[in-house]
């Protein structure tokens, strides 16, 4: 069964400013109408949000949509895995990662999640989405608690992909950057990190990868603690999918 994973780092949907990366992740479904399941949790469950992605995604790209509200609503365990095992598509939504997370393992979400995945179910998501299906996250959660004096935080994800993953890393939650607090994050001993622009992607299939992007100057890059520094390095967008094995000497990234 193939397995397909599709991080994006951030974007405006509302816009459709990740409409190629949106595109791939539809067409790697090999559905012409494939069932695409929005998972709002980190937005509080957001009826704003998910009538944005109904439109885009139903009436622009041609999905049947569903929805899974797990906070404003009480599905009971059968209807949450009924719902997310006939999905073709699982799109999660951006917000506050730690909420998400906590909210998935309290109603077994994650491990459905997992299931998914084995079976060949396409799995996707943007910010908080994308984090999620790493070992962790740089995540700005804590700045949702409290506007003032918060810092960026590892958040734990479900860890179908290895390594830390830094969304956003070309801009700023509340005038605080992510660059040099990931860079310090990566220096501090936490392992591998990906790091993901806005409108730009990395898609996992099987035993493969590659960049995506919707705008042209989107990066990705690798970063790890060489002896007393973080080494940066660009993920280079190339069309085909390239083996993994190929990112071996920027880290161990399944």
């Amino acid at each position: 069964m193939r397995k397909v994973i599709v991080a994006i780092g951030g974007g405006e949907i509302r816009t459709q400013g990740t409409a190629a990366i949106d595109q791939e992740i539809v067409r790697v479904s090999r559905k012409r109408h494939p069932r695409l399941l929005f998972i709002p949790t980190a937005s509080s469950d957001s009826e704003r949000y998910w009538k944005h992605v109904e439109h885009y995604f139903g009436r622009v790209l041609k999905c049947r949509m569903d929805v899974l509200y797990l906070i404003r609503e009480r599905p009971s365990r059968n209807q949450v895995r009924e719902r997310i095992l006939r999905a073709d598509i699982i799109y999660v939504g951006g917000g506050n990662t730690l909420q998400m997370m906590r909210v998935w393992r309290r109603r077994g979400v994650d491990r459905l999640l997992r299931l998914a995945y084995q079976r060949g179910t396409v799995l996707s998501g943007i910010s908080a989405g994308a984090i999620c299906w790493f070992d962790a996250g740089h995540s700005d959660s804590m700045s949702f608690y409290q506007r003032h004096n918060w810092k960026y935080i590892k958040v734990k994800g479900l860890g179908l992909v290895s390594g830390i993953l830094c969304p956003h890393y070309n801009s700023r939650t509340r005038g605080v950057p992510r660059r040099k607090a990931f860079r310090d994050m990566i220096g501090g001993g936490s392992g591998i990190g990906i790091a993901l622009d806005n409108n730009c992607a990395i898609e996992f299939v099987d035993d493969k990868f590659r960049v995506l992007t919707s705008k042209r100057l989107a990066r990705a890059y690798t970063l790890r603690r060489s002896q007393r520094r973080v080494a940066a390095e660009r993920i280079r967008q190339a069309d085909r999918l390239a083996p993994i094995g190929s990112l071996v000497d920027r880290g161990r990234l399944r």
